[in-house]
């Protein structure tokens, strides 16, 4: 990575965070805490508003921005192939979002990136449609604004039940989609897959943000299990 490169990175990692390490940014971006150190000074010399000190800490200035963003050929690859895996396996109205972020990204670019961001090596084949993602935009909503939901649900031996859930968060595993919730009737955290939703419907009453039954919660429980 270019020096100029390493520089803006350090400002972006400190834009978006509270307060950074130096050992943070230094295992980021691949160098060791001494070149941080003389990085972060040479920002505060040409005038970024870098605060802090070493062993405590960096962060920037409230109310420092930057210019609009550019973007490298690497990364421009990791965006188009990750639009293309949304408008593959999202749905269709993610992939009008997808395609629509990809148009303003290109228009913002100069020429030579437009051609590598349109003409990138990386495709998504979307020979069969993924079972299970007409109920994506519809979780969604569930998702965004804490909706209970109520569906039948058929398991891997077809035996099916009528449950009702807080629904937590969407996971795509390459060939089907799933939903984390916490479920009413087993009082605990499962998951269920997308196409096996039946009659899927939206009561109208908000769940709870309750301790122990959050997204961060579920997270942590898959990571226990």
């Amino acid at each position: 990575m270019r020096r100029a490169d390493r520089l803006f990175q350090i400002t972006q990692i400190l834009r978006g965070r509270r307060l950074t390490t130096a050992a943070h940014l230094a295992e980021r971006l691949g160098v060791s805490e001494r070149t941080i150190y003389r990085d972060v000074a040479d920002l505060s010399t040409s005038g970024v508003p870098v605060e802090g000190e070493a062993g405590v800490g960096y962060r920037l200035r409230p109310g420092f921005d930057l210019p609009p963003l550019m973007f490298s050929a690497d990364e421009l690859a990791a965006l188009a192939l990750g639009a293309r895996i949304v408008g593959a396996k999202g749905g269709s109205e993610l992939a009008l979002h997808a395609t629509s972020a990809l148009e303003k990204i290109s228009a913002a670019v100069g020429p030579a990136l437009r051609i590598r961001l349109e003409t990138t090596a990386l495709h998504v084949p979307d020979f069969n449609i993924t079972p299970g993602t007409q109920h994506i935009e519809t979780l969604r909503h569930a998702v965004d604004r804490r909706l209970r939901i109520a569906f039948d649900y058929a398991d891997e031996e077809g035996t099916r039940t009528t449950r009702f859930a807080w629904p937590l968060g969407l996971f795509f595993w390459g060939q089907v989609w799933t939903l984390g919730a916490w479920c009413e009737l087993r009082e605990d955290f499962r998951s269920f897959r997308l196409d096996r939703l039946l009659k899927l419907e939206l009561p109208g009453d908000h769940f709870p943000d309750t301790e122990g039954r959050r997204l961060a919660d579920l997270l942590r429980y898959c990571h226990a299990s």
